[in-house]
């Protein structure tokens, strides 16, 4: 606990005195200092709270703000396990990486690739469109950032509600993978992701034992991912069924086709705790309000939390059914 109260207030200082600079031009020395705060820290806490009525925009050439608030949305979506782990390690030699354990391995790497895959996929969909009027390298800045943004932060620095279908329903995978365990973010994790593949990988290659950087993956950790993704797809599915339902009723579905991916988007947005939207929260029901923060609540405690709460204690004399095969796929 000491450990995440030192580390926080520390990379959050530090984000306010670079912030600090980035302000004090264009306003007061108290408003300077006030924004610096308040960004700094709720950047770190993958909370997504913006006093700028437009989030990030009017900053989306701005290199160093987009390069600080990115790297206290990483630093607080990577988990503080991970990082009392690379503080041990200090000073970084060139045998650092070997001697860290697996889960902070899966973590750094799967941050790495979703970052760079991320960036990529949108810098592509996007160019022509909400990137059009950026040059080369304030394109390439703004899709890393957005791709930071969209797994855990919530802030946006291009107007999500004009972005193309493939590219908010890629934002859509990002917020539900989310950020990784013991951060300040939500969504399934990345080790639930990478695990899962890992999983996956193995089982296709005939491989009985799951296994990534040289090391097996105990069983009990790949039955709590499995629990994890069934959970969370089950809350995903259900809160969209409803929210369709109070929003949408029974209006047909050529009058209402822009709506689904605007809900679908939200509802995903609010299980990651991400915080993005397209601009439709304003103008939901009651009833739909109520889900998105049911919605919320859910994936802020996490899945995980959820299934053990209401799950029951397994009995001490078990016994077991005899086996039949059964048709798969």
């Amino acid at each position: 606990m000491a450990f995440q109260q030192e580390a926080g207030i520390a990379v959050e200082g530090i984000g306010t005195a670079c912030l600090f600079f980035r302000f004090i031009p264009a306003t007061s020395l108290t408003e300077a200092l006030y924004l610096s705060i308040f960004h700094s820290v709720s950047a770190f806490c993958n909370a997504g709270f913006s006093l700028f009525y437009d989030s990030f925009t009017r900053y989306n050439q701005d290199w160093i703000f987009n390069i600080v608030i990115s790297v206290l949305v990483i630093s607080g979506g990577t988990g503080f396990l991970v990082m009392a782990e690379l503080r041990r390690q200090l000073p970084f030699k060139r045998r650092t990486w070997s001697r860290c354990s697996l889960h902070t391995k899966i973590v750094l790497s799967s941050t790495m690739i979703l970052l760079v895959i991320s960036t990529l996929m949108i810098l592509f969909m996007e160019w022509s469109n909400t990137l059009a009027s950026l040059s080369v390298l304030n394109r390439l800045m703004a899709a890393f950032f957005q791709g930071v943004s969209a797994r855990t932060a919530g802030f946006n620095s291009v107007a999500i509600g004009n972005m193309a279908n493939e590219t908010l329903f890629f934002l859509v995978l990002l917020m539900f993978i989310g950020a990784s365990p013991g951060s300040c973010g939500g969504g399934i994790k990345t080790t639930t992701f990478i695990t899962l593949i890992a999983l996956g990988t193995s089982r296709l290659f005939g491989y009985e034992r799951t296994s990534i950087f040289k090391r097996t993956i105990p069983e009990e950790n790949i039955s709590k991912a499995i629990s994890i993704l069934l959970i969370s797809a089950v809350v995903v599915a259900i809160a969209i069924m409803a929210i369709l339902m109070t929003e949408l009723g029974e209006t047909a579905h050529p009058a209402s086709r822009d709506k689904f991916l605007e809900l679908v988007f939200e509802v995903v947005s609010a299980f990651g705790t991400v915080g993005l939207s397209t601009g439709i929260t304003n103008g939901l029901s009651m009833a739909g309000k109520i889900i998105i923060t049911f919605v919320m609540f859910i994936g802020r405690l996490g899945p995980l939390v959820i299934a053990l709460a209401v799950s029951r204690k397994p009995d001490k004399s078990q016994y077991y059914f005899a086996e039949e095969n059964i048709m798969i796929g």
